[in-house]
C-alpha cells in the first residue's frame, strides 16, 4: 500500500509503481494523491457519483478500483461511477 508521504507523479504514484505495488482497490485518499486532487474535493465527487475512477461502496466506506484508476492516469479520460440518467434520444 502507498505511505502517507507525498511524492510526484513520477514517483510513489506513477502507473508503473500503482500497478506493480497497490493491490486490486486503493482507498479514496490514496486515488487521490494519485490524481492530485485533495482529500475533501474527492470524497465530494465520490458522493455525488463524479470521481474520476470507479468507486465501490462497501458499507460505509468507498473503494477506488485501481484499474479503473490506472485507465484514468494514462488516457486522461474519466470513468464516471454513476449510471447514465439520461434516455437515448429518439430518433
Amino acid at each position: 500500500m502507498p505511505s502517507k508521504s507525498s511524492e510526484t507523479p513520477h514517483g510513489q504514484f506513477s502507473p508503473d509503481h500503482i500497478r506493480a505495488t497497490w493491490s486490486g482497490t486503493a482507498s479514496v485518499e490514496d486515488a487521490a494523491r494519485a490524481l492530485g486532487l485533495s482529500r475533501s474535493k474527492s470524497y465530494d465527487l465520490v458522493r455525488r457519483g463524479e470521481f474520476p475512477c470507479r468507486v465501490l461502496p462497501i458499507g460505509r466506506t468507498a473503494r477506488v478500483v485501481t484499474a479503473s484508476l490506472l485507465r484514468v492516469l494514462e488516457s486522461g479520460e474519466p470513468e464516471y461511477n454513476r449510471a447514465s440518467s439520461a434516455s437515448p434520444n429518439p430518433s
